[in-house]
């Protein structure tokens, strides 16, 4: 194989090893079962995974234990904070609330208490605000969150006023789907749609992709993770018998229940839509988020303007019963 056959071979052992840390977080997770998910030495995983991620395996799993926990927190308000952290593999409250007020600077409960009154403040001062002006969330935890309000944006910088409108969710089961991907890491908002448009495009042509369902998974919140630990999956369905080569991997995008909503509008206020899924239809639903990851789904007639850059799409969360 020639060196980026290589790479590429690295690459996805990798990326299998992290779905199945994501997968596993309340589980006891030891660096030989890791090493056996990626086919490599045990004796030299631990070295190799930080040289790939920057960062050790006992940091990185902790800070995504942390990030997953800080998640549920607010959108499953109702579960007790000890459970959480129990479902995110910490053995006692101690445990969790020292490391959480390390990361956050904060206790979960306060944690909990002020990202809902963030998510209240967004869409008031948005709605409130005149046509043509950014609106910017208030300031909770001073210099940290001068970084979080520029990553709270998913597709875009600014935001017009909008009348807020109740939303539609139907809770629709779906199949599970396996699809070919491309990975960016970095900061959400206009640099994944020109990721979409520069990247993802030409390789879907290469591959005769185009004219298939479409996937954007995002696998952190840009709230909680930093803007260079950011990771976003740009995929498309392909067949069973689809080969990954080059940058692309697989993946199976879970079956099950999911709360599905459509959105429509040139991507500045799909952080809204996300918000407004999260913070008022889930806790009235009976529902709660499991797991499985967030996704954009974009269904093979969903539209798409290229002048005036408005498009469709599902938003996703997976769901359980409370």
């Amino acid at each position: 194989m020639t060196s980026q056959e290589n790479q590429a071979v690295y690459a996805r052992r990798m990326h299998r090893v992290l779905e199945y840390i994501d997968l596993h977080l309340d589980q006891v997770l030891e660096l030989n079962t890791l090493a056996e998910v990626a086919h490599f030495s045990a004796f030299h995983f631990h070295r190799l995974f930080s040289a790939w991620m920057g960062e050790t395996f006992g940091d990185y799993l902790r800070r995504r234990r942390l990030e997953i926990a800080a998640l549920r927190l607010v959108t499953q308000p109702a579960i007790p904070v000890l459970e959480i952290a129990l479902s995110v593999g910490f053995g006692s409250a101690e445990a969790f609330a020292r490391a959480f007020k390390t990361r956050f600077g904060c206790t979960a409960t306060e944690w909990r208490q002020g990202q809902a009154d963030r998510w209240a403040s967004r869409l008031e001062a948005s709605n409130n605000k005149p046509s043509g002006q950014d609106s910017k969330p208030g300031q909770l935890h001073g210099k940290q969150d001068q970084e979080t309000d520029q990553r709270l944006e998913h597709h875009g910088n600014s935001r017009p006023a909008t009348k807020e409108i109740p939303m539609k969710v139907k809770v629709i089961e779906r199949q599970p789907a396996k699809i070919a991907y491309l990975r960016y890491i970095g900061l959400y908002g206009p640099p994944i749609s020109e990721f979409w448009i520069d990247t993802v495009s030409p390789w879907m042509e290469t591959n005769n992709l185009f004219g298939r369902p479409r996937y954007g998974i995002s696998h952190n919140d840009p709230a909680i993770t930093s803007s260079e630990q950011c990771r976003y999956d740009a995929g498309v369905e392909v067949p069973s018998d689809f080969v990954a080569s080059g940058q692309s991997f697989i993946t199976t995008v879970p079956g099950g229940s999911y709360a599905v909503t459509r959105y429509v509008g040139n991507g500045r206020d799909i952080g809204d839509s996300w918000t407004r899924l999260l913070r008022d239809w889930l806790p009235a639903s009976g529902m709660q988020l499991d797991a499985r990851p967030f996704f954009e789904y974009y269904p093979t007639d969903a539209a798409c303007d290229p002048q005036t850059g408005t498009f469709e799409c599902d938003l996703c969360i997976p769901v359980v019963p409370l």
